[in-house]
């Protein structure tokens, strides 16, 4: 399974746990403020913006919540200064590793984010060693189990709806599709009443490195979760292909 959709529903898994910690609060906060300063307060104006706020809402943040950090961002009141700071490197296995942090003190997250591959069997590398194998795409996930449509149906209705790519993917159809396209594919699924599990814009690898060996995708993963636990770290990508037979193994 490829890097980005196996990590993708990995994280929506962990986001609900994440959830019931208020952990995952203070990453919605973070890239709400981020959006916001760089773009302006008006979510109508502002893609990124609207993009931060949906996320928010469907991890059930109050808008009350929404509404301060906004204000905070645009000088309405008191707050952070938060700079966005991209981070570049390997996992085990020659995995490339592209993550997004949002930090108050580049100089504390910097060693950290080095000392967290460093320890999982990576390395943190030059800025632009690993960007160029990633692209910036739509990517919506839906899961077939248990759902009342045809997937063949699904998926054509989606192509001609204007999507990139539409594949079924180890019991999830997945659709690539430009950024500025998901609200109109998640408008699509709503009115349909399709559930979907993972819906963003989002880096999408252009190759994949497959990892067969157990030890390598174990700390591949081990990094990858790591990274996702920092709590400066908004978005971590990767490029491993690990097959579905060996996933099992190491969840059960």
């Amino acid at each position: 399974m490829s890097g980005h959709s196996k990590w993708a529903n990995i994280k929506h898994r962990k986001a609900k746990v994440d959830a019931q910690r208020g952990r995952i609060f203070t990453k919605l906060g973070k890239a709400i403020m981020a959006a916001a300063r760089s773009g302006g307060g008006d979510p109508e104006a502002n893609p990124s913006l609207r993009l931060a706020i949906a996320r928010a809402r469907e991890a059930n943040m109050p808008m009350d919540n929404i509404n301060r950090l906004i204000a905070r961002a645009t000088g309405e009141a008191e707050g952070v200064n938060y700079e966005e700071v991209n981070y570049e490197g390997y996992a085990a296995g020659g995995v490339a590793v592209l993550l997004k942090a949002l930090t108050d003190n580049r100089n504390r997250t910097t060693p950290e984010i080095r000392h967290i591959f460093t320890r999982n069997g990576g390395s943190l590398g030059e800025a632009g060693c690993v960007s160029w194998m990633f692209e910036m795409k739509g990517f919506i996930s839906i899961p077939i189990e248990g759902a009342s449509f045809d997937p063949e149906e699904l998926m054509l209705a989606l192509i001609e709806a204007g999507a990139e790519d539409v594949k079924e993917e180890e019991g999830s159809i997945e659709v690539i599709t430009s950024p500025a396209e998901v609200e109109k594919f998640k408008s699509i699924l709503a009115e349909q009443g399709i559930k979907y599990s993972v819906a963003e814009a989002t880096m999408v690898p252009k190759t994949t490195v497959s990892i067969t060996d157990r030890g390598t995708a174990e700390k591949v993963l081990k990094l990858m979760d790591a990274l996702e636990d920092h709590d400066d770290v908004q978005n971590v990508y990767a490029n491993f292909d690990i097959p579905e037979e060996l996933m099992n193994q190491i969840e059960a």
